[in-house]
């Protein structure tokens, strides 16, 4: 069992580990926070009394090394790492930040960006929840790019067919962590900068029975999310929730095209944004360019709850990827105005409210539409569950019809007419008339 090979390494760093940067850290930041107490000491001769447990920045920070498993298909004499950092404002059940770093970083490195604002802003965990940082960099040659092929098209063919042991790592320790601490699993989060991105995309976006959503900063490669979720002939669960922000001056964001045509297709969830900031990984750069980038609440959303899918908006923009750059927009977005709120999933009926966001809800220097049309599906119904193909009723305001579901049982209303007015769509079962 993966729970009797995982050792616990509760001092500051294991002895033997090369990186050192989170090491500096944490030494240099207990300097600055006892400096007073330090010169008195100094100058006295009371003893100091050190404790053994790490801790980054007020908040506990555990190191675990652990073998690779057998079933994993990979090397069984490796080694690998990685560590949780636990919430500084505590709460019964906290949720799980999980992070994939970049090509350019490695777990300690990772970390060691959080020691302050605007260094991959993406990789800091928010103090209300676990954060799991991972790492694919002590074991390059078969782990790099988190399994997958990355933007330039690099990478072992066998990739695209075959999930990678670290894959099979990354899924086994998030359930490890999930048990062994106080976290509520239906809030447990995925996200990644560059090959991070690209990473988070091809693992998170086929396990939406463990991620609630998934989020990405200027993800470097889509092909690895097309090999698992769209190549693949197995059946996945209904997808999390994909929020992108890209750029379309970022060489790494080749493909791009592909996964928004994907995203529309396959009716899966997506808040898109962009704008030229290039490779960028610090926030405030990228709000100067497009401040709707972190306008959706992606860590409100819960795993077990249906959620509504909207595609062909009247109110997005035209993407980069799809339209020539010349043409478009420099900025931009795809359902950021969009909203919903849950009602009744019982197994008859499926209530939602469905709306537009208001100037007083979101402050944007980008027009907001007062209506738009949009398609828009369900997923991840919880008691409401349609068979492909099945017939179901719907009214949404005064308008009413019957709909088909998919051959994957999803079901899809055409243009509906949303406004800043929170109106109910409501499906229920369609029942044959019996002929007298």
């Amino acid at each position: 069992m993966i729970t009797e090979i995982f050792h616990k390494k509760r001092k500051n760093f294991p002895y033997g580990v090369a990186k050192q940067t989170l090491r500096i850290y944490i030494k240099m930041q207990t300097i600055i926070q006892h400096k007073d107490k330090l010169k008195k000491m100094a100058s006295s001769e009371e003893k100091i009394s050190p404790r053994k447990d790490g801790v980054l920045k007020g908040r506990r920070l555990e190191l675990f090394h652990h073998d690779a498993l057998k079933e994993w298909g990979g090397e069984t004499n490796q080694t690998d790492s990685f560590a949780v950092l636990h919430p500084l404002k505590k709460k019964r059940k906290p949720g799980l930040y999980v992070v994939l770093h970049s090509a350019g970083h490695d777990l300690y490195s990772c970390i060691g960006c959080t020691s302050y604002k605007g260094n991959h802003d993406i990789y800091h965990t928010p103090e209300d929840l676990f954060g799991l940082y991972l790492d694919c960099r002590a074991h390059e040659a078969q782990d790099f790019w988190w399994g997958g092929i990355n933007a330039k098209g690099e990478g072992a063919p066998e990739r695209k067919e075959t999930l990678q042991s670290v894959e099979k790592r990354i899924l086994a320790t998030v359930r490890w962590v999930i048990a062994n601490y106080s976290i509520d699993p239906q809030r447990v989060y995925l996200c990644g900068n560059s090959m991070g991105g690209s990473g988070a995309l091809g693992i998170g976006m086929c396990r939406g029975d463990l991620f609630a959503a998934v989020k990405v900063n200027v993800p470097a490669g889509v092909e690895h999310m097309l090999d698992r979720c769209v190549r693949s002939t197995g059946n996945i669960p209904d997808p999390p929730v994909c929020i992108n922000y890209s750029a379309q001056n970022d060489i790494w964001s080749q493909g791009h095209e592909k996964f928004y045509k994907t995203m529309r297709e396959q009716k899966y969830a997506l808040y898109g944004y962009w704008a030229d900031f290039g490779h960028a990984n610090n926030d405030a750069v990228m709000l100067e360019k497009n401040d709707l980038i972190h306008s959706f609440d992606w860590l409100s959303l819960v795993r077990d709850q249906a959620y509504p899918v909207f595609t062909n908006g009247e109110c997005d923009t035209p993407n980069p990827w799809e339209n020539p750059q010349d043409k478009v927009p420099v900025s931009g977005q795809v359902n950021a105005f969009f909203r919903w709120k849950n009602g009744r999933d019982l197994s008859d009926c499926l209530t939602m409210k469905l709306y537009l966001l208001s100037p007083s809800e979101l402050s944007t220097s980008f027009t907001m539409p007062e209506q738009a049309r949009a398609d828009v599906s369900f997923r991840r119904l919880q008691q409401f569950k349609v068979l492909p193909g099945e017939k179901i009723c719907y009214a949404f305001g005064e308008e009413k019809g019957v709909v088909e579901a998919d051959g994957k049982g999803v079901v899809t209303l055409k243009q509906l007419l949303l406004t800043r007015d929170k109106k109910t769509v409501k499906l229920t079962r369609f029942k044959e008339r019996k002929m007298k």
